[in-house]
């Protein structure tokens, strides 16, 4: 009996939010995900980017601001025709196409210009891989949150934004 896509909750002290992981869309960044939630490693991270009206972004600074060592950064899945629209997960990186680790971002708009649009780095895109199914009153109250410059975070909450822990629902 098929059980359904994975479903992770990510545990805040904002209150839980429960994602549906798209595996057949992005299975690379899905099990990549999952191994760090395996390995426990967004626990006690914070959201350390919170820009209203575009994203929340978490998963690769502890409560002390310090970098989380992470995996290998994974090829970037952005081609899978899903957009960044309210609501989705999608894989934060640099400049570099593929170099997505553990750092990922929940849109709070539609971001359509975050979208695969050809192969050039500055086009190719973030990979979606999952969307909120409960809890976007929670991403919607991190949105509120006020925010700080402080060193190299420019959009840094000021009260921080635990990830308490997240974990596999389904």
């Amino acid at each position: 009996m098929k059980q359904g896509p994975p479903i992770v909750e990510i545990q805040t002290n904002f209150g839980d939010i429960q994602l549906e992981l798209f595996e057949r869309s992005a299975p690379i960044t899905v099990r990549n995900f999952l191994a760090y939630v395996d390995k426990k490693h967004y626990d006690g991270t914070v959201f350390h980017r919170v820009i209203g009206n575009f994203m929340i972004q978490g998963g690769g600074f502890t409560q002390k601001l310090l970098r989380k060592k992470s995996s290998p950064p994974i090829k970037n899945e952005a081609e899978n025709g899903l957009s960044n629209k309210r609501g989705t997960i999608s894989m934060a990186r640099t400049s570099l196409v593929d170099s997505a680790t553990d750092q990922f971002f929940i849109n709070l708009r539609n971001n359509k210009f975050l979208n695969n649009k050809d192969h050039s780095a500055e086009n190719f895109g973030y990979c979606v891989f999952g969307k909120v199914v409960k809890g976007m009153d929670v991403v919607d109250k991190i949105a509120l949150a006020k925010t700080i410059r402080k060193g190299y975070f420019q959009h840094l909450p000021e009260r921080p934004i635990i990830i308490k822990r997240i974990v596999k629902k389904r």
